[in-house]
């Protein structure tokens, strides 16, 4: 299974208490930074109740949606979009610069070796990993896993950080973390304190879930973030062809909100999907299936991952498109 370490691995781990998050650079500026440059700290608490807590998330909004903001003209939006201008740089930057950024990248152990090597290490932070199948086919499970793996320090393969989990179908089960947890020689009660938890029950309440993440993230280390599923009550709040382009377009903005608290918190994003029947499948295919969200989702994901149900425990995943490659645990 996914969760399982191999014997040899299992005997390195040990419990390990959580180490000091590295300070020789700052992920990202505090929106509380805007003081200096002369922004009213009224202003600035408006944006936060927005959800917005860096210069760096501020910078990733339209001046449209800022002065949407209430008690937010467009000339007081002007103004602290120069002043984040000031401290923050989103203009061009070197190769050697974005190679430089490339290395805060962190890759998280699955707890699969096989896993692990067709990911390249792990699944990446500042990166959306998608994992679709039918009922049952470890999309859950490996969300479980990447729950504990996640809190292992960075030598052993983790990302030394919490987590978040919003989910969406009530699947979300703390007793499985316990005997991970053991597996991976944790603590797991410590383990269990360290993942924050959210039952969302409509697509609004789940994109303020996401909103409300940014006071935590900018306090706390977080790595990884967990939306199990994505798909699912927008399949349920939105119904017939008459809703789906109002569907797919506030599941671009769910999914636009992901892509930020990826990159503007150096964050591992896994979401589960859903699979629909591939009517233009085609008889020459045995299991005409597809994931569930159309180009939308496709888009979003920086990394498709593909379960299905092998012989008795066993699961096969497979990179998609394509099938780049398979692994087997």
């Amino acid at each position: 299974m996914i969760s399982s370490l191999k014997s040899e691995e299992q005997s390195q781990l040990q419990l390990v208490e959580r180490e000091d998050i590295d300070d020789e650079e700052d992920l990202f500026e505090a929106i509380d930074k805007l003081i200096a440059q002369g922004i009213n700290a009224g202003d600035i608490k408006k944006l936060q109740d927005a959800g917005i807590y860096s210069c760096n998330g501020l910078m990733m909004h339209t001046k449209k949606h800022l002065t949407g903001i209430k008690g937010l003209s467009e000339a007081k939006v002007d103004k602290i979009c120069e002043a984040a201008e000031k401290i923050v740089n989103f203009g061009y930057i070197t190769g050697s610069d974005a190679l430089l950024r490339r290395k805060l990248v962190i890759r998280i152990t699955t707890g699969s070796q096989a896993l692990d090597e067709l990911l390249g290490g792990g699944i990446e932070t500042r990166s959306i990993t998608e994992s679709f199948g039918e009922f049952r086919s470890g999309k859950t499970q490996l969300a479980h896993t990447l729950c504990v793996s996640t809190q292992l320090p960075t030598n052993m393969h983790g990302g030394n950080g919490k987590v978040a989990y919003i989910d969406t179908e009530g699947t979300f089960r703390p007793d499985r973390i316990i005997p991970i947890a053991e597996r991976f020689g944790m603590d797991p009660g410590a383990v269990l304190d360290n993942i924050i938890y959210a039952r969302a029950y409509t697509y609004e309440h789940q994109y303020n879930l996401l909103l409300g993440l940014a006071a935590k993230m900018s306090e706390e280390p977080f790595r990884l973030l967990i939306v199990d599923s994505v798909i699912a009550l927008f399949r349920v709040d939105f119904t017939g062809r008459g809703e789906l382009a109002d569907r797919q377009q506030k599941l671009a903005q769910m999914l636009s909100r992901l892509t930020k608290i990826a990159e503007e918190y150096n964050v591992a994003v896994y979401m589960t999907n859903q699979v629909i029947a591939d009517p233009g499948g085609g008889v020459f295919i045995s299991d005409p299936k597809k994931p569930a969200g159309g180009h939308v989702l496709a888009h979003a994901a920086t990394i498709r991952l593909m379960f299905r149900k092998g012989k008795g425990e066993q699961r096969v995943c497979k990179i998609t498109p394509g099938g780049i490659a398979d692994a087997k645990d």
